[in-house]
């Protein structure tokens, strides 16, 4: 399997840990970004342009006397239409779910020294609540954590905490990715095109769980399809997207998905006549509206709220915060409320992924239990026995944190219909 070339300043959320704890990462410097307190939306079917990080002399906003002030640091830009956009447009509707907040933000902050100078910028200013939202600010977060005990820090993606005034924020994505390998296995299966392709950023916990629930979804449609992976070592870069999905779709893939930031392999879909799965953002799919099957998406909106509640109600306490999709953190493109699959998913497959998605919302169906026994890894051998389940500690594939399990089947494999081997870090 083609390894594409490894970029030298990654953004993984979630890392593989050595006994001896997380591995740190290198701020990457380059000019200073801009900061706002508002974002447009791209525009549908463009090329976002890659991110410039803000380097260490960043003006940092300011927050209004009188107002609750909420302050995001991102690893993008807000025009990325993925990972940022969709926190961004999470900002936006916070200020109208809750009154009297006040939200800023600073873009493209690239991660170590540098973020750590601008969320300690942020604190000095007098935020109230400081949300980070890339893995590699997780050290920088919980350092000024420390020296900020009067200020609340939430750090999403990561797995730190300390039960006081710094903690963790993320969801089940994986039970969308799977709903969304069920669309995938079954368009691949209608054209008699059995291969699915996946561009996959980083071999780690986070994007290894993604793709083996996006798998497990393919094989449920169409037990015959193999999922094909592209690794590109980079969460943003639109061109490097795009040419991984067209390396997927000359091996014969009928259907791309995406687990990094940009729109570029739903372009590359279209071009081919082929079919695209986004990701991240809700409006993913007006970059190849006829050609796109569905988008897993997040919604932070109702989530920073919530908590933004519980903080003024003084009932938070940083902690590990990881919500399921009865949470309504998570959602996909076509299949929520009033809303209608696009014209390209079979129809077969619509009751189907609609079953299974009520039993997500409901409660009945979690992130566990998609990854229950029995599994195989793709090389043959049993991961999981009848009945046995991950613990969240293994979906995370984290060792030696302070407070947490370590994991004992550890997120490190690939599962079974998935072709080629994770690459060597």
């Amino acid at each position: 399997m083609p390894v594409l070339e490894k970029r030298r300043c990654p953004r993984p959320r979630w890392l593989l840990l050595a006994a001896s704890g997380a591995l740190l990462l290198a701020g990457c410097k380059r000019p200073p970004a801009q900061t706002a307190g508002g974002a447009a939306a791209p525009t549908p079917g463009s090329t976002p342009a890659a991110p410039i990080a803000a380097a260490a002399g960043s003006a940092i906003p300011a927050p209004i006397a009188g107002k609750f002030n909420v302050a995001f640091v991102y690893i993008g830009p807000v025009g990325d239409g993925g990972w940022t956009y969709a926190h961004d447009q999470g900002r936006q509707q916070l200020e109208k779910l809750v009154p009297d907040v006040h939200t800023a933000y600073v873009e493209s902050v690239a991660e170590g020294a540098d973020a750590a100078q601008v969320i300690r910028g942020l604190a000095r200013k007098g935020f109230q609540l400081i949300v980070t939202t890339s893995f590699g600010y997780m050290d920088a977060t919980e350092q000024v954590a420390r020296e900020f005990p009067g200020t609340k820090f939430v750090h999403v993606s990561g797995f730190k905490s300390n039960g006081s005034n710094f903690g963790n924020l993320f969801g089940a994505m994986e039970s969308m990715k799977y709903l969304a390998g069920m669309i995938a296995g079954a368009r691949a299966k209608a054209d008699g095109r059995p291969r699915v392709g996946y561009i996959a950023p980083f071999p780690i916990a986070e994007v290894i769980r993604l793709g083996n629930a996006l798998a497990l979804g393919v094989r449920a449609s169409c037990p015959e399809c193999t999922l094909t992976v592209r690794w590109i070592h980079t969460w943003f870069d639109p061109a490097r997207e795009k040419e991984a999905a067209e390396s997927l779709l000359a091996d014969g893939a009928g259907v791309v998905v995406t687990g990094a930031d940009s729109t570029g392999p739903l372009v590359a879909a279209a071009e081919r006549g082929r079919w695209g799965i986004g990701y991240d953002s809700a409006n993913a799919c007006q970059a190849s509206p006829a050609r796109c099957l569905t988008t897993p998406y997040w919604n932070w909106g109702a989530i920073y709220a919530d908590l933004v509640k519980q903080i003024q109600a003084g009932t938070w306490r940083g902690g590990n915060d990881y919500r399921d999709v009865d949470s309504g953190i998570v959602g996909l493109a076509g299949f929520m409320e009033g809303e209608q699959p696009a014209p390209g998913v079979p129809a077969e497959v619509v009751p189907e992924v609609r079953a299974v998605l009520d039993r997500m919302r409901a409660g009945t169906f979690t992130r566990f239990d998609l990854f229950k026994g029995p599994l195989k890894n793709n090389q043959g051998a049993l991961v999981l026995a009848a009945g046995q389940v991950l613990t969240q500690e293994d979906l995370e594939g984290i060792r030696g944190i302070a407070g947490r399990r370590d994991c004992a089947i550890c997120m490190n494999w690939l599962v079974e219909g998935v072709s080629g081997e994770l690459p060597k870090q």
